[in-house]
């Protein structure tokens, strides 16, 4: 078991292995991180744990509000996720490696990490400036027969993006390759789906490759049943990663 002690970032959303992570960071807990984080070498990783939010808000409340227009705003590292910040998070997240941590005169930062490995949450430390956690970093497992349903997952992705276009009054216009890693499909087409966060956590947590696929199959059968049926859906576009408002 190899076990790492990092930043913890958590969030509102789910990061998956090879997905990139664009974040604005204002509040002090995390410019606190990121400062901490530019001390390391350029050449080394600059990485921290992301974990998406069970219960509590990912931006602390900074002013009184209601229904208490008198309460003093929670300040420091567990601001929002309660006493025990481990039980507000979910147990499974994932490494970022921060490929740009660019600071703005205003002392707030503009981020562009990327997921690199699934890690389980063994411990959160609240002790200082910011959270950091003990984490357990996890093997992927291929499972059985993760080559077939990977082609049949892509398969059912391209109907779901067409039917997805046709539904929002829009043209596909993407040509984009897909890749054919059976891991690295199951990753991409959880967070490309237009699915809700405990969805996208169940997909993120899956025993291995193969679970995970099949998984994303039903899913995407059920999806595209519905879009068929819909005559318009609101815009959405289904390549852009949300942005935290950290």
């Amino acid at each position: 078991m190899t076990t790492v002690r990092l930043p913890l970032f958590p969030l509102n959303s789910v990061l998956f292995p090879g997905l990139v992570l664009p974040l604005n960071i204002f509040e002090e807990r995390y410019r606190a991180m990121m400062r901490e984080l530019l001390k390391t070498p350029e050449d080394e990783p600059r990485r921290f744990g992301v974990v998406a939010i069970r219960d509590g808000h990912e931006v602390a409340p900074s002013a009184p509000g209601m229904p208490d227009p008198t309460a003093v705003p929670e300040r420091g590292p567990t601001a929002g996720f309660g006493a025990d910040p481990s039980r507000a998070f979910h147990g499974i997240g994932c490494i970022a490696d921060a490929a740009t941590i660019r600071e703005r005169p205003n002392g707030t930062f503009e981020v562009l990490a990327t997921g690199t490995t699934r890690v389980r949450l063994l411990s959160v430390d609240t002790s200082g400036p910011f959270l950091t956690a003990e984490l357990e970093e996890l093997t992927e497992e291929p499972g059985d027969e993760a080559g077939a349903l990977a082609e049949g997952v892509l398969r059912s992705f391209r109907q779901y993006q067409k039917r997805l276009a046709g539904a929002s009054e829009r043209s596909l216009t993407t040509n984009a390759e897909l890749p054919d890693d059976p891991s690295v499909v199951s990753y991409l087409v959880a967070a490309a789906m237009m699915l809700d966060t405990p969805t996208r956590q169940r997909l993120l947590q899956a025993p291995d490759t193969a679970s995970r696929l099949r998984d994303e199959l039903k899913l995407l059968r059920a999806e595209t049943a519905i879009l068929r049926n819909l005559p318009s859906l609101p815009a959405a576009e289904l390549t852009r990663s949300p942005t935290s408002l950290n």
